[in-house]
């Protein structure tokens, strides 16, 4: 970086070399956690850095007991045999290092996950809670009271905490401080990053639940979820997590994308948030299951369906037509109509349909495709198509539970967080800098 000091050029290398050595340990513990236990040349030959490099950073993560040296097995050890030098040795993570919270809430109930530093889960519990009524006090309340109680039964040392995430259905502020509003939780403009920061001394992150998906889906199939790609909460609520051009999309002032509440038909049936004609009051379970049972479209939603119900009335709608096979394809058109509009401001991108609702797919499919491209007039695709070809032309996955997608989702955000925050500790050698800048100044 150069600057002026007295009238001359100074070229300050101390900046350029500490930020390059801070990036590769980044990316050394990024690798690591994407591939799990790599030897020193496996990492050498993935990051592009030289052998020296990778000894020098891996060699202080071991002494700062980030990293562990691992027993090699058997293939390792043949395949180190044919090898000239010395047996390779693999690194892996500590998962003693530091731990993380993962936390989703969701309709009644608020599931808590305690990980490793390896990425591994300790322990997974599930408290009910009647999220519909609860209020802000109770809400925080009982996030503190089951997250120590997971702490206390594993007799956690506080220390070893690094980092909370998190997910919820419903919008968050744009800094995933507080929960803004929820179709499924009574609180409203709850601190929730504050209250744990308070009673835990870490950082935490509150998100919504279908960016915590797709966090997820893009942190372990990179290669299908890139920069560009949407997911779909198809369950009792409608969701959408958006990434496009490799950033997670988010309002101005909270995390939008409320891709349920769209609206599909002005006026039109009731809504779990209390508006009328919302997407998900169509394309939801209980809007399905409303208008499959002749339920006025003005009735308020169930408090939640059973699996079991759902499952039969996919059978019926299935076995025949009628009004059950129809209620699906009302949602499928619904959905349709609401990803068209959205592909006309952003561009078609890969889709992840995740949650229960999935195991019906079969029943939305063809019109979800047609309504998105644009429909079929006398056999002939109709435009302006946002550059589909054909309705087959989309790529749609589908990933059947939500909840361990958001508990990885919520889990890989605070891992990193928690390297980041590890490596901003080791930068102090920098501060010589910092000062000359303030000179410079």
């Amino acid at each position: 970086m150069l600057s002026l000091w007295g009238g001359q050029r100074l070229t300050v290398h101390v900046s350029r070399s500490e930020g390059l050595r801070w990036e590769n340990r980044r990316r050394i513990l990024m690798l690591l956690r994407q591939s799990g236990h790599l030897s020193r040349t496996d990492i050498a030959g993935a990051t592009g850095m030289s052998h020296s490099t990778v000894s020098a950073i891996t060699n202080t993560l071991l002494a700062d007991d980030v990293l562990l040296e691992l027993p090699i097995n058997e293939t390792s050890v043949l395949d180190a045999e044919n090898r000239r030098g010395r047996p390779q040795v693999l690194l892996g993570l500590n998962p003693d290092f530091a731990s993380v919270i993962a936390v989703n809430i969701a309709l009644n109930v608020i599931t808590i996950e305690l990980v490793s530093y390896a990425g591994e889960t300790i322990d997974h519990v599930e408290n009910t809670i009647p999220t519909l009524q609860v209020s802000n006090t109770g809400l925080l309340e009982a996030l503190k009271t089951h997250i120590n109680a997971l702490l206390i039964k594993h007799a956690h040392p506080a220390q070893k905490l690094a980092h909370i995430s998190v997910g919820v259905q419903g919008m968050t502020d744009a800094d995933q401080q507080s929960l803004i509003w929820s179709p499924t939780i009574g609180a409203t403009n709850a601190p929730i990053a504050a209250h744990l920061e308070m009673q835990f001394q870490v950082p935490v992150k509150v998100s919504n639940d279908c960016l915590m998906i797709a966090e997820a889906l893009r942190w372990f199939g990179p290669e299908i979820f890139g920069d560009n790609f949407a997911t779909i909460l198809f369950s009792s609520g409608i969701g959408m997590g958006l990434f496009l051009k490799g950033k997670p999309f988010s309002g101005a002032r909270s995390s939008a994308a409320e891709f349920g509440h769209i609206v599909h038909i002005p006026d039109g049936a009731l809504c779990r948030c209390g508006r009328h004609g919302c997407l998900e009051a169509y394309a939801s379970d209980y809007g399905i299951w409303r208008f499959a049972n002749h339920i006025d479209d003005n009735t308020p939603p169930s408090a939640m369906i059973s699996d079991a119900d759902f499952s039969a009335l996919t059978s019926r709608a299935r076995a025949a037509e009628g009004i059950e096979r129809q209620a699906f394809q009302r949602a499928g058109k619904a959905l349709g109509f609401a990803l068209r509009s959205i592909f006309s401001l952003i561009d078609p991108v890969p889709l992840a349909f995740v949650g229960p609702g999935v195991h019906a797919f079969d029943l939305i499919e063809d019109d979800l495709r047609k309504t998105i491209s644009g429909g079929i007039e006398n056999g002939v695709l109709a435009g302006p198509q946002n550059g589909l070809r054909s309705p087959e032309d989309l790529s749609i996955y589908r990933y059947p539970s939500e909840q361990p997608l958001i508990l990885q989702g919520c889990a890989i955000t605070s891992l990193i967080q928690a390297d980041a925050r590890h490596n901003k500790q080791l930068k102090k050698s920098t501060s010589d800098v910092s000062q000359l800048r303030g000179v410079l100044a």
